[in-house]
């Protein structure tokens, strides 16, 4: 089968050649997926996509006008895809759900820890040979309420990180996991409720249509002002410029994030000296937000599972077999 990989990075290729085993004729470009790119998937039987890939109507149909049948996504979420559309052409679509849950908990847990404990700045210092402790004054996690929104797959290892803290842990999910309330002794409850409660809140849930812009102004009201909100999910699921009025206020903590509202055309891509976007320069300019360029995946596990899982998936389809992480009718989004 042939195979165009959009929005390939250098680091990906190697683990992309390794799981593909010379069975299928892969190319790779770093441009992402969009209606002016599309025609590059000309001869090609199947494409992968990245997150930041649009996959909306208007291009699934060229895509599929120019015999492309397979998508494969190198992510989790996939709520890049007008998933219906995809369906009703006839395109075969499978996500990659369980590359490195791991992963993306553990980055939450640095983010918090890098920002709570100035790790950044005392780094600076140091190789500038300043030892003072003026400004580096942190908090013990042990004790504190954690708020996790979402218990699947990452947010159900998240619990278990900060319940080895030592944290008291509140939840909030449409299907609570009891096996994490016996072993971790966690407590679900209302959205409402958690942000009231959360010292430290860590979002852990898909962006759908009904959860966008789930943290909104009302949300971050809620929350204590001394809260701190981390979000290793889906940028659009908070409300970018709610949060920025909150932490002008100074209704906040902080904010630790690895994803943001706006990513297309940002993202993934060195803008030095030419951002555009003015929401993300007024984030950044706050000294209480820590963000990473969307990188909690990229660990050597992820990437790995990653490769494998997209590959599995184009056998699958290329065999006639089942394909285990085909989307279907029942995860239809919006």
């Amino acid at each position: 089968m042939k195979l165009l990989v959009y929005s390939t990075k250098k680091y990906e290729i190697p683990f992309l050649r390794r799981a593909n085993q010379k069975r299928h004729i892969v190319s790779y470009t770093k441009e992402a997926l969009d209606t002016n790119t599309a025609v590059q998937a000309m001869g090609y039987k199947a494409i992968s996509i990245f997150s930041g890939d649009d996959a909306s109507l208007v291009v699934l149909e060229k895509l599929w006008d120019l015999g492309v049948r397979y998508i494969t996504l190198r992510s989790a979420g996939f709520n890049n895809i007008h998933i219906k559309a995809a369906k009703r052409f006839g395109f075969r679509v499978a996500n990659t759900p369980d590359y490195s849950p791991h992963a993306i908990a553990e980055h939450a847990v640095a983010l918090l820890q890098a920002f709570n404990r100035k790790l950044v700045l005392a780094d600076t210092r140091a190789r500038a040979y300043n030892f003072v402790h003026d400004g580096l004054m942190g908090f013990n996690l042990h004790g504190k309420t954690f708020g996790v929104v979402g218990t699947g797959r990452i947010g159900s290892i998240m619990v278990k990180i900060m319940h080895g803290f030592g944290c008291k842990i509140l939840a909030t999910d449409l299907e609570p996991d009891r096996d994490l309330v016996e072993l971790c002794g966690i407590t679900y409850t209302s959205l409402d409720e958690l942000c009231a409660q959360s010292d430290i809140i860590s979002l852990h849930i898909p962006l759908t249509y009904e959860n966008h812009h789930l943290i909104n102004r009302k949300k971050l009201g809620l929350m204590k002002q001394e809260a701190i909100l981390i979000n290793t999910a889906r940028g659009s699921i908070v409300d970018t410029k709610a949060l920025i009025q909150a932490l002008e206020s100074k209704n906040l903590g902080g904010y630790c994030t690895d994803v943001y509202e706006k990513e297309k055309g940002t993202f993934f891509q060195n803008n030095v000296g030419e951002l555009g976007d003015e929401m993300l320069k007024k984030l950044l300019s706050f000294p209480n937000v820590f963000l990473t360029p969307h990188q909690a995946f990229v660990t050597v596990e992820a990437l790995t599972e990653i490769a494998r899982t997209s590959f599995e998936s184009l056998n699958s389809w290329e065999e006639g077999t089942e394909c285990k992480n085909e989307l279907g009718y029942e995860t239809l989004i919006s």
